[in-house]
């Protein structure tokens, strides 16, 4: 299981920076407020709620398809090119891949695309798979093992946010922290880029 943003593409891409953008402006619509409040109540509705949509659903009774559209509307070839060495990575993984995203399946199929990997993933499991349920709560990852068939034990999660690998840790995933020097108790590994599995390969299909 791979997470997206961030993760199959590096931060220094600046991709999820405009979406970060993209968010404080709608909320700024939304709320007809300035750019510093909407940026508070970003932030507050990411802590409370995990995840910036969760909230304006929860409280404003928000439309996510709406939401989803509006801030994944950004030009993604802009930010993004082919990555071969991604591709050649991915294929030599000796099992199936899925992406595991709290963004929307249009944004994840237009991120494989740019990066060149799209046929490479047998499945996308986004926010409104998972009922709106956001990592990192343990509920959106056990519907996801579920409707894989598989158990904690038989799966890898790859992930840049630390706090996201605990509730695949308690499942019995192996966990992979990209885009770091360091992690937490839950990373098994950390890497900087997701280029390097095959680094830990031996380890994983251990």
């Amino acid at each position: 299981l791979f997470d997206l943003d961030n993760t199959l593409y590096p931060q220094a891409s600046g991709l999820f920076a405009a979406i970060d953008a993209r968010i404080n402006r709608y909320l700024q619509k939304y709320f007809d407020v300035g750019c510093e409040r909407a940026d508070t109540v970003r932030r507050d509705y990411f802590h409370r709620y995990g995840l910036t949509l969760v909230g304006l659903m929860r409280e404003r009774g928000a439309d996510p398809d709406h939401y989803l559209e509006y801030v994944h509307r950004v030009e993604v070839g802009n930010y993004l090119r082919p990555n071969e060495r991604l591709r050649s990575v991915l294929k030599s993984l000796p099992a199936p891949k899925a992406i595991f995203t709290n963004g929307s399946r249009t944004h994840s199929v237009a991120v494989m695309r740019a990066l060149g990997v799209e046929e490479l993933f047998e499945d996308i499991f986004d926010i409104a798979s998972v009922d709106f349920i956001p990592k990192p709560d343990p509920r959106s990852y056990r519907m996801v093992l579920d409707r894989l068939g598989v158990e904690g034990e038989e799966a890898v999660l790859v992930e840049d946010l630390e706090k996201n690998l605990p509730p695949a840790k308690d499942l019995g995933m192996r966990t992979v922290l990209v885009g770091r020097t360091c992690g937490n108790g839950a990373a098994d590994y950390v890497l900087e880029s997701p280029e390097e599995l095959p680094s830990v390969l031996a380890g994983l299909s251990g």
